[in-house]
């Protein structure tokens, strides 16, 4: 092989192009093998990245990945292949494999960034933490999947605004899912005034929880005295409903719990200050000046 490539360098050097007319003809069954082995090469790429494209519908994988993996798989064999035949033909691949690799590196150094939000696109698309038409919450942005790219994920706020997040920053912060079970559940708590009969509060509860279809029987409701706050009596109201019900009942049960309590005669309380006023002498001259 070496002895070509020099051979083939001295003809050229000398202008022999007789010489190098003979040579190509002497390495014409190495041409066609080379040419041989990229066809049968490039089907056999393609059809591994079909089998890819196969193993991960198999897994769940997001489909809009599928198209991408191939291409990189299919790329990098049909690379492979050419490499190859090009060593075939006794030419040295080594100083293109090195130039290949040194683009590689100063590619990812110059792109550190891109590289870092496609690989985390690449992971959410693969693990799956969320998908679209999820609603998720991340640190102080929270609102409904509405696409996830490579680079980037799309939300959808509550009310209607669109927020870009770099998939970069969903991987490395805590993330939460509100919509990845079936049902949820609602921590709810009404006050009560101390004066108020308490198993009458809770029985209320029951009655406004139970008239309510959206809210499930299994897990059952928990009703209980939560705590004794300094001017009121806290009772916890823990139901549970699907996921895609909870707003709801939330609302529902915000406005059937205050007229219920209002039906019921069970009172709200609300903040007030109590003045009590001393029988201490010097307090009594001071206030008749």
């Amino acid at each position: 092989m070496i002895l070509m490539k020099l051979d083939l360098a001295q003809l050229i050097k000398k202008n022999d192009f007789e010489g190098i007319k003979a040579l190509i003809i002497s390495k014409i069954p190495l041409i066609i093998g080379a040419l041989i082995m990229i066809l049968i090469g490039f089907r056999i790429a393609n059809l591994i990245g079909n089998i890819a494209v196969k193993a991960m519908k198999a897994k769940g994988v997001d489909e809009s990945i599928h198209s991408f993996i191939r291409t990189i798989i299919v790329l990098i064999l049909k690379i492979i292949v050419i490499l190859s035949a090009i060593s075939t033909l006794g030419i040295n691949i080594n100083s293109i494999i090195a130039a290949l690799g040194a683009t590689g590196i100063a590619a990812g150094l110059g792109l550190q960034e891109s590289v870092s939000q496609f690989a985390s696109g690449i992971s959410i698309l693969i693990n799956k933490p969320f998908k679209s038409g999820d609603y998720v919450e991340l640190e102080n942005v929270s609102g409904k999947v509405k696409e996830i790219k490579l680079m980037y994920t799309t939300l959808i706020t509550l009310d209607n605004k669109q927020i870009i997040v770099p998939n970069s920053h969903i991987t490395s912060n805590n993330l939460i899912n509100y919509t990845s079970q079936s049902k949820r559940r609602l921590d709810l708590v009404y006050s009560i005034s101390y004066n108020t009969d308490i198993a009458k509060a809770k029985q209320v509860l029951y009655e406004v929880v139970n008239n309510y279809e959206l809210v499930l029987k299994n897990p059952e409701p928990i009703i209980a005295v939560k705590e004794h706050a300094s001017n009121s009596i806290n009772i916890a109201c823990y139901v549970w409903c699907n996921s895609t019900d909870y707003w709801d009942v939330f609302y529902y049960m915000q406005e059937q719990v205050k007229i219920a309590f209002d039906s019921n005669g069970v009172s709200i309380p609300f903040e007030q200050l109590d003045l009590h006023i001393s029988n201490d002498n010097s307090l009594n001259d001071i206030l008749s000046k």
